[in-house]
């Protein structure tokens, strides 16, 4: 009888455990990868208070946070995709999970065994740019990177692997499927700084017949879309600038015989835009040439960007070999210091002549990358170094090396921006030197040097280092013009229409053209200007088109000087096929950078027509510089192919 009470107490018992394991198995389940993402996912949502509490009371609560609808997940390669560039890649990247600024931006195709994220909606942007602060680069316009589409919550690093203590572990590719072929663009260029200035439209000449914009000679813009196209992908819309496009080529104008400036007018029906339609207008101007030997002296200031960034894609290496290259081209009576800025600034070499050439080269030599970005310590010892060598008569340049990453500074840009303004007043001038890619900062780079009354260059390639420093080291050294500006008068009666191809951020106010305060263009020895416009004609129009007039003040005298030309639809070429090699060229040009910054007129462009057009102008050019921008025109005509 015992026994039988004992057995039926051992029954109860397992029936009571049943009964618990049961319900236990509702409010809990294995913990599989699968749970493991749901609760990543949860707990991403829940305020502090929420992610102290149980797990089974987490379950329990009313679910008004996101949640995983699906059960299974297949695992993916983690592939990203960055705004700040477009792939050219023919890879079709698998759902994606992009985080930055904790945002999660679902890329597609969609992955159907994917669980898709269902909760509040995240309000989509209105605008598809945004101001960002980029700290001394100022606040800039980019296309939104971090925007991300309505209904996807925001989220940190959802089910990504994490070690021991927590933390997330980067780059660990989980599954069978094979990696990228390279780097996506949101990994290999995410931190690249560009500011968008908008495309010029087209403007009727009965509202307004002038335009008016500073002369530019710089031509960073086009050596950063080389770099990119190199690399494998198509630069962003941002960072494409016409006119540094267009003054990247040499169009072989005569030059000036008794003035600073030749100005050179041509046009002829335009082969792209909308045709016959409208006709190409060319303004070409050609510097004075001033011959190395009659150079003035240079007291140069080398500010060099020594930080960690600095070591990425060996870019002080680069840096350095080209600063070799110049301090090789400089004279006995020219003088180079040396001042570095990682954590903080530091002069390196007081001002030395030439003739210790091998001390100068050992100084740079020396230089090794490392630390954080004090560009705003560095500029200020390099100007203070400058200003205390300076001398009347010689060229007082600094001459910023950077990859314009800036991430340590007491104050903000205009500081800093207006401490140069003060120096050029003095006569010291800034060229700005871009090295490198990935986090690159092409607005404060050109900002600087604008500011500097100087130049701004990118170097890809030693090769560009020698074109910038070796063949044209008094181009680059020594200006002609300051304060130079141009303004066009359409003739109303003659041309109904016009619109300016880039200078988009070198516009200026129709009364600043002869406001000789207004801060405009620099212009050096031998540089040339060339400007394209897309104008229409009224039927049977003759007589003068327009007159060009250009401003500027000598850059020793400090005298103004104005001069004025006329073009008459006479000197019009019949066809586009008959005008000068040179003018094809240029348009070909204008037309590969309308085409990659995605301008609304070059919506029906093509880059097989301006690939052909420059090979046609080839054989009466024969410049290394054309055939590379064949090389270039094709890239992006097979990168287009693919992502499209």
């Amino acid at each position: 009888m015992k026994a039988k009470r004992i057995s039926g107490a051992l029954m109860v018992s397992l029936l009571l455990h049943c009964i618990i394991m049961i319900i236990a198995s509702t409010f809990y389940t294995p913990r599989t990868q699968t749970n493991q993402l749901k609760d990543a996912v949860t707990v991403e949502m829940l305020s502090p208070i929420e992610r102290r509490m149980p797990l089974l009371a987490r379950r329990v609560m009313p679910m008004d946070k996101p949640v995983f609808a699906a059960e299974t997940v297949q695992m993916q390669p983690r592939i990203t995709t960055h705004a700040a560039a477009r792939p050219a890649s023919s890879i079709q990247p698998q759902t994606v999970l992009e985080f930055s600024n904790k945002v999660a931006k679902l890329d597609t195709p969609i992955n159907p065994n994917v669980p898709k994220a269902v909760g509040p909606t995240a309000t989509a942007p209105s605008d598809a740019s945004a101001s960002v602060d980029r700290g001394l680069g100022g606040t800039v316009q980019v296309k939104a990177a971090f925007e991300r589409p309505a209904g996807l919550a925001m989220v940190e690093h959802i089910g990504a692997p994490r070690d021991a203590s927590g933390n997330v572990v980067e780059n660990i590719i989980l599954g069978s499927a094979a990696p990228p072929l390279k780097p996506p663009n949101g990994e290999a260029y995410h931190d690249m700084y560009f500011k968008g200035s908008g495309t010029n439209p087209f403007i009727d000449t009965e509202d307004d017949h002038l335009s008016t914009f500073g002369m530019d000679v710089d031509t960073g813009s086009y050596s950063v879309t080389r770099r990119y196209l190199t690399d494998g992908y198509l630069p962003p819309a941002e960072a494409v600038r016409v006119e540094e496009f267009v003054n990247a080529f040499d169009y072989n104008y005569d030059p000036p015989t008794d003035s600073a400036f030749a100005i050179h007018i041509d046009g002829a029906p335009s082969k792209f835009g909308e045709g016959k339609r409208l006709q190409l207008l060319r303004i070409g101007l050609q510097g004075r040439v001033i011959p190395d030997e009659h150079r003035k002296d240079a007291t140069l200031t080398f500010v060099i960007d020594v930080s960690g960034s600095m070591k990425k894609e060996n870019r002080l290496e680069l840096v350095k070999k080209a600063l070799k290259l110049l301090v090789g081209q400089l004279r006995p009576t020219d003088k180079v210091g040396i001042v570095v800025y990682g954590s903080h600034g530091r002069l390196v070499l007081p001002h030395t002549g030439i003739g210790r050439r091998t001390e100068i080269l050992a100084a740079i030599n020396s230089l090794r990358p490392g630390g954080s970005t004090n560009a705003e310590e560095g500029l200020r010892i390099g100007y203070n170094l400058a200003w205390r060598n300076a001398s009347v008569n010689h060229i007082n340049r600094v001459i910023l090396c950077s990859d314009g990453v800036a991430n340590v500074g007491k104050t903000g840009p205009d500081a800093i921006l207006k401490e140069i303004r003060t120096y050029v007043d003095k006569g010291i001038t800034l060229s700005t030197v871009g090295f490198g890619m990935g986090n690159y900062n092409d607005v404060l780079m050109e900002r600087l040097a604008d500011t500097g009354n100087g130049n701004y260059a990118y170097v890809d390639t030693l090769s560009e280092a020698k074109r910038i420093f070796v063949e044209n080291v008094t181009g680059t050294l020594q200006l002609i013009a300051k304060d130079a500006k141009i303004q066009v008068d359409f003739n109303p009666e003659v041309i109904s229409r016009f619109r300016l191809l880039g200078y988009e951020n070198r516009r200026l106010e129709h009364e600043q053209f002869r406001d000789d305060s207004v801060d405009a263009g620099e212009v050096g020895s031998g540089h040339q200007v060339t400007a394209l416009y897309e104008v229409k004609l009224h039927p049977d129009a003759t007589g003068k088109m327009a007159t060009v007039s250009i401003r500027y003040a000598d850059a020793d005298s400090h005298r103004v000087t104005e001069v004025s030309e006329e073009i008459t639809v006479s000197q019009l070429h019949e066809s586009f096929d008959t005008a000068p090699a040179t003018f094809r060229l240029a348009a070909a040009v204008a037309e590969f950078a309308e085409i990659l910054r995605e301008s609304y007129w070059a919506k029906d462009g093509s880059l097989d027509v301006a690939h052909q057009v420059v090979k046609d102008a080839f054989p009466e050019i024969d410049h290394e510089g054309v055939v590379e921008l064949m090389y270039l025109v094709n890239k992006a005509i097979s990168f287009k192919a693919q992502d499209s």
